[in-house]
């Protein structure tokens, strides 16, 4: 068993309840990490900038698959850039203005936007996942950017439904997935996790069996669908639990932790 690239999800599956994870077993476990020349790549729906500053010793020695895959950064270096056309996000602002319970986070590289008329408290929850948020006075006014994902909230006990009528309502101008705690990105087409660790595969010549994931959430199906070596967290969703070759431990165990030192050969 040969593990080139280790990919990790971040809320529910990396990080504990508390948005924090053991900082020394994963120094012990990085170092080994590099030793045996193994990649460690973030794959998260959350902001580049946000996913960075969990790392700050070793931020430009790691890889990132941020905003589920449109956007990633290995060492410092813009890899991949997924936009979404103009006319597609007016399209997508004006579908969901119908959505009435819903709150619309619009995702670029250099920002992430959200409406003045927003409630503050929505705003507050936004900064947490996007370090980089800009409040505007209309998104269809948002233009110096590049595109490339909404992060939509919704009540949780709505989330199954309103799945369901984004899909409906949307077509396949962009795909609607779920990410925990009542949050639903919408992404590009074939933009995905998966999609973002292929980019780092051709890079670094790793093949599919090489690559070990771990996920608890909608957004990551394709990742645990990709990689060789999948583990879907016991706190997951059912369906990552069924596409996942093994369940382990959950995010308040160090689950990861624990699974990637025995990936380790310890």
């Amino acid at each position: 068993m040969t593990v080139k690239m280790i990919a990790v999800d971040m809320d529910g599956t990396f990080l504990n309840s508390q948005q924090d994870y053991d900082r020394e077993k994963f120094n012990q476990l990085y170092k080994q990490m590099k030793n045996q020349d193994v990649r460690f790549v973030i794959a998260s729906g959350n902001q580049y900038y946000q996913l960075k500053s969990f790392f700050p010793q070793i931020e430009d020695e790691l890889s990132f698959v941020a905003e589920n895959g449109a956007y990633v950064v290995s060492e410092g270096k813009e890899i991949f850039t997924g936009e979404i056309d103009p006319e597609v996000i007016h399209d997508v602002l004006t579908i969901l203005a119908d959505f009435k319970y819903g709150h619309t986070i619009l995702c670029g590289k250099k920002s992430a936007y959200v409406s003045d008329d927003e409630p503050e408290s929505f705003v507050e929850y936004g900064r947490k996942y996007y370090h980089r948020l800009k409040k505007v006075p209309n998104l269809f006014e948002v233009k110096e950017d590049t595109l490339f994902k909404f992060a939509l909230n919704f009540p949780t006990e709505q989330v199954a439904e309103v799945l369901e009528q984004l899909h409906e309502a949307l077509g396949d101008k962009v795909i609607p997935v779920s990410s925990g705690h009542g949050d639903v990105d919408l992404i590009i087409p074939g933009i995905h996790k998966a999609h973002g660790l292929m980019k780092l595969q051709e890079l670094w010549g790793i093949n599919d069996h090489e690559v070990a994931a771990f996920g608890d959430s909608g957004n990551d199906l394709e990742m645990l669908k990709h990689a060789e070596y999948s583990y879907a967290m016991s706190n997951g969703h059912p369906n990552i639990k069924v596409a996942a070759k093994e369940i382990i431990l959950s995010n308040d165990e160090n689950g990861v932790l624990v699974k990637i030192e025995e990936l380790l050969g310890n």
